[in-house]
């Protein structure tokens, strides 16, 4: 099996990227709605494009906000009580790979269906399948690296050094803050620096361990993503890896096409008249912006 064959055969781009966390988003929001869409969240629309989702018993809500205030353009929350401030927040900016958004809302979307316990399991370096190193190990299984560690901080950065993770283990930060700032417990990033990133994603302090962790491992997967080169970002430029998505070839017609073709002809057509011939180098139009 090669890097590629874990790729949907319905490739959406004509070019793979790699490593996958700088490919930048796909500007289509629908497949990180539809695992909770799948479960009946109610979504709803205001009147500048903004979507939003919410769970049945109100407790999660999730917020898709093209016209948004800032740049984050995903925000999903968590309630213990609907009517109170948030448990735990994250936030994904509009210029990340929308598979990790969607990697997240596929695993909230299991937590949801087993119940609170599940998402809303805050953090606890004492159990054994909510550890926070749960989240980090994927990343130090694939080679990346702690990066110029400090105190009250844990920083893993990968391989080539365009994409890194903090996580502040010991001070204790501002709930409000959290939420709408950057200044998160978890922060995930690509680009030349965290201070200028490409693209950034935050997790406030009580995000479930199991979330983060399908980020972690849906972010450092081998495996290239599938972009359109006019969509790429110019950063992507001296940084990742571009390779053409070959344009699978059609079969060729057999006979009994070429029959079928020629009884199909009209009439009037001199007995010469060509078969149509088959494109081998066709591919779907390039999808406009996200806006």
């Amino acid at each position: 099996m090669t890097a590629h064959d874990d790729l949907s055969p319905a490739i959406d781009g004509d070019v793979y990227v790699s490593p996958r966390y700088l490919a930048g988003t796909t500007g289509i929001g629908d497949p990180a709605l539809a695992p909770l869409r799948d479960l009946g969240w109610s979504l709803d629309h205001d009147d500048l494009g903004n979507a939003y989702l919410n769970a049945p018993d109100r407790r999660v809500r999730l917020g898709y906000l093209p016209e948004g205030e800032d740049d984050g353009l995903w925000r999903i929350n968590a309630y213990e009580d609907p009517f109170a401030a948030p448990t735990w927040g994250v936030c994904f900016n509009d210029s990340c790979p929308t598979e990790f958004v969607t990697a997240f809302t596929t695993a909230l979307a299991e937590a949801y269906q087993q119940g609170p316990d599940a998402y809303l399991a805050a953090p606890d370096p004492r159990s054994a399948d909510r550890d926070p190193f749960l989240a980090v190990a994927p990343l130090i299984n694939r080679g990346w690296q702690i990066d110029h560690p400090r105190w009250g901080v844990l920083a893993i950065q990968s391989p080539d050094g365009h994409a890194g993770l903090e996580y502040t283990t010991t001070r204790r930060l501002d709930p409000e803050a959290e939420l709408t700032t950057r200044d998160a417990r978890w922060q995930l990033w690509a680009g030349t620096s965290i201070d200028r990133p490409a693209w950034y994603a935050t997790a406030s302090t009580n995000t479930p361990v199991a979330l983060l962790t399908a980020v972690t491992e849906c972010v450092s997967d081998p495996a290239p993503l599938p972009r359109w080169r006019e969509a790429t970002f110019s950063y992507v430029k001296g940084m990742a890896q571009l390779t053409p998505i070959a344009a699978p070839r059609p079969p060729a017609p057999t006979p009994l096409d070429v029959q079928r073709a020629v009884s199909r002809r009209p009439a009037a057509l001199p007995a010469t008249a060509s078969v149509p011939r088959w494109s081998t180098t066709s591919r779907p139009a390039v999808p406009g912006p996200r806006r």
